[in-house]
């Protein structure tokens, strides 16, 4: 027996893998659930068969997940909610052993998803959230198998329509919403700050006409200007979190009400998307809008390069029919 019960209450792993005269392992751990895991992992790690394949790994993806969290998902800035969304896909999936998983299985869960009304986006985050699972795992060691996600093609995503406000709905907006709704709407608007961002503010990050963005999606901090007027209305707020209290049902509202032409599902991230659009039709440089949004890559900063007043007017000026090739 591998796995015996200590006087302390804890559990010890005493296992040789690879036969008697293999490695020895011993561990000790405080539930008898860990203990069976690193048993069964240690087993389907080590063999003295090296010219053979591993046996293949028969573990629950459910203990791949838990295996996962402990070794980097705990550590990751969305933890909690990636490991949810971890083992709400392994219910999905049917609670399946990771020996078990292939292709057909995925793409009949890709599948089943995208009849369930899940957009494609979304889908390909799952699979991809569940592939960086077998990805660390194998780094690490503790998963020697093919990764069965690594050759999985994406769905392709349609390209959505981002809508924005005019100037005469950016008024409408704001003549709707109470003082603090207000404001904090003025400050999306003036620094295309997503509203996560904008409600994480404390009014020790606004000083010298600019505020400063921490605990942003990628990671990184942010730091925008702004005008001195709207410096001046941020300090009048509490000290500490500058918009506690500020309702999001209210200001989501008052955008249907001043911009019923928006796309569905955008809400308040459209007030991100009228400052960046406005940046460009006003002649903002596109490099500059890409660190003032925060974008990890110039390519999703790209989706605005079609409102520049300059875009693409070479095609009018050296197509064949241009009047700058005709000679008399």
């Amino acid at each position: 027996m591998t796995i015996s019960k200590l006087p302390d209450g804890r559990y010890l792993v005493d296992v040789r893998p690879q036969g008697r005269d293999g490695k020895r392992l011993r561990k000790r751990f405080s539930t008898k659930s860990e203990a069976q895991q690193y048993e069964r992992w240690a087993v389907a790690s080590f063999h003295n068969k090296d010219w053979q394949e591993r046996p293949a790994d028969r573990r629950p993806l459910s203990e791949l997940i838990d295996i996962w969290y402990q070794l980097k998902g705990q550590m990751m800035k969305s933890a909690s909610n990636t490991h949810n969304k971890l083992k709400a896909i392994d219910e999905r999936l049917g609670f399946p052993r990771a020996d078990k998983i292939d292709k057909k299985m995925i793409a009949n869960y890709r599948a089943s998803r995208f009849e369930a009304g899940r957009k494609a986006n979304t889908i390909n985050r799952e699979i991809s959230a569940v592939c960086a699972v077998f990805g660390a795992l194998i780094e690490s060691g503790h998963y020697h198998g093919k990764n069965p996600f690594s050759e999985l093609k994406k769905m392709k995503i349609t390209q959505t329509e981002m809508g924005f406000l005019s100037k005469a709905e950016i008024s409408a907006l704001l003549s709707l919403l109470p003082i603090g709704e207000k404001l904090a709407a003025e400050l999306s608007l003036s620094t295309g700050a997503r509203w996560g961002e904008v409600m994480k503010l404390t009014s020790t990050r606004i000083a010298h006409s600019r505020v400063t963005f921490l605990d942003t999606k990628n990671g990184k901090n942010r730091t925008v200007p702004i005008s001195q007027r709207l410096e001046s209305e941020l300090q009048k707020r509490p000290s500490g979190l500058v918009f506690s209290g500020v309702d999001y049902s209210l200001i989501r509202e008052a955008l249907k009400e001043a911009a019923p032409n928006l796309p569905k599902g955008q809400a308040v991230h459209a007030l991100r998307h009228t400052f960046a659009s406005h940046f460009v039709m006003n002649g903002g440089n596109i490099l500059a809008l890409q660190k003032i949004l925060g974008h990890a890559t110039i390519q999703q900063t790209m989706v605005y390069a079609h409102l520049a007043p300059d875009f693409l007017q070479e095609a009018i000026q050296f197509n064949p029919l241009s009047e700058s090739f005709h000679h008399d």
